[in-house]
């Protein structure tokens, strides 16, 4: 495969990934906005919300099944698709239903996210083979990266544009990935087995089971405080806003210098360093205000920074026969995770307001209890990591398992 072509497609991936982050911070920026414009409370939002944590998995099983016979340009195209008629239903939602149009150009947009990701991980995976964890970390550099950019334009262009103009802005980078990949040369399957019945077969494993079941804990972990970081934290006397960009920036700077960190403590190692550092993170966000969030968020964010891309990395690694499917299926249950959780912390908000009300607090107090509340429940996911790592790092150490590859870093 040539050089240019490979580099063009990589660039492409990058963008692609950064829209997918947009849609994320863009709308964790405006659900207030939603809130106020379309009459609907916090549960409401949590469905609306869940709409793209449910077409992302969704995406990710078809392209997992369907990546052996279609290829990632086809996958490509369907992201872009997805992608246009997401953002422009939303856009438009209040003439296509309010609460539903919201729901099902939520869907679309979701839908379009997990095709990028079902498309791009298996494709840099088979671009890159000596190096599959490193390159994945780079490109996954771009999705904290998107989260900064959205969450900035949103700080910065929100109150002077209005929701519908920022999600208008995301159809630019959506067009720019398009052009991109137009007339490429895709790569062909190398490392990753392209069979998708020995795919099936080798998902039956107990450990490629486990690290499913982790990924919806750690999806969980991210993007469900992620994505309700205004409701959550936006009484705490730091501008939500900044603090994603903030999160986000760390994330995406630890991404991609990823590969020193990979190579000297293992992806294992990563993995169960990262549950630690995350769970002291988020224990340091309930307890802290004003500028002692944005500290606290920063620890928060080291420790989530290499969960979902070592993750992916580890099935490409260490259970290779399960190919694009696994890669694809291990991000869908992420996101499957996240979907069901939406609602819960909307609801969990909800009810917290209640609580607060009922014990005669006012006005923003009442938001700032029911953000703490919501916090101290999300608190238990990393902190459960701990135990789920742990016995990963046990497991692999007693097994004595190799990766796929020679190297798993440049």
């Amino acid at each position: 495969m040539e050089n240019a072509s490979k580099n063009k497609l990589f660039f492409a991936s990058c963008i692609a990934l950064t829209v997918t982050a947009m849609t994320f911070s863009i709308r964790a920026g405006i659900l207030g906005q939603l809130n106020i414009d379309f009459g609907v409370n916090e549960t409401q939002l949590g469905w609306i919300n869940s709409m793209a944590f449910l077409g992302f998995p969704l995406a990710m099983i078809l392209g997992g099944l369907l990546y052996n016979s279609l290829g990632p340009r086809k996958l490509m195209w369907v992201a872009f698709i997805g992608h246009m008629l997401g953002l422009l239903m939303t856009i438009f939602a209040a003439n296509l239903g309010g609460f539903w149009g919201l729901i099902i150009s939520t869907f679309f947009i979701g839908f379009a996210n997990g095709a990028v990701e079902a498309a791009c991980n298996p494709m840099i995976a088979d671009m890159y083979p000596e190096k599959k964890t490193a390159m994945l970390n780079k490109f996954h550099v771009w999705f904290p990266g998107g989260i900064v950019i959205g969450a900035l334009i949103t700080h910065f262009l929100g109150d002077m544009l209005g929701w519908q103009a920022l999600i208008g802005i995301m159809i630019i980078p959506t067009l720019i990935y398009a052009f991109l990949i137009f007339g490429q040369t895709f790569p062909e399957a190398q490392d990753l087995e392209s069979d998708t019945g020995e795919n099936i077969k080798g998902l039956v494993n107990p450990l490629f089971i486990f690290i499913a079941i982790c990924m919806t804990v750690t999806a969980t972990s991210e993007l469900g405080t992620q994505q309700w970081v205004e409701k959550i934290l936006g009484n705490q006397g730091a501008n939500p806003m900044l603090i994603l960009a903030l999160w986000a920036g760390i994330m995406a700077i630890g991404r991609f210098f990823a590969g020193p960190i990979i190579h000297k403590l293992n992806p294992v190692g990563v993995l169960f360093g990262s549950a630690i550092i995350s769970t002291i993170g988020i224990f340091l966000l309930l307890n802290s205000s004003g500028t002692m969030t944005y500290l606290a968020t920063a620890v928060f964010a080291i420790g989530l920074t290499y969960f979902w891309p070592t993750m992916i990395g580890f099935v490409g690694e260490y259970l290779p026969r399960t190919g694009a499917l696994g890669m694809s299926l291990v991000g869908g249950a992420g996101m499957f995770g996240v979907s069901i959780w939406n609602p819960v912390i909307g609801n969990w908000l909800d009810t917290a307001k209640e609580t607060a009300m009922a014990n005669g607090l006012t006005g923003d107090d009442i938001d700032f209890f029911a953000g703490q509340q919501t916090l101290d429940n999300l608190a238990w996911f990393p902190a459960a990591l701990i135990i789920l790592f742990g016995i990963l790092y046990f497991y692999m150490k007693s097994r004595d398992f190799k990766p796929n590859t020679s190297s798993l870093l440049d």
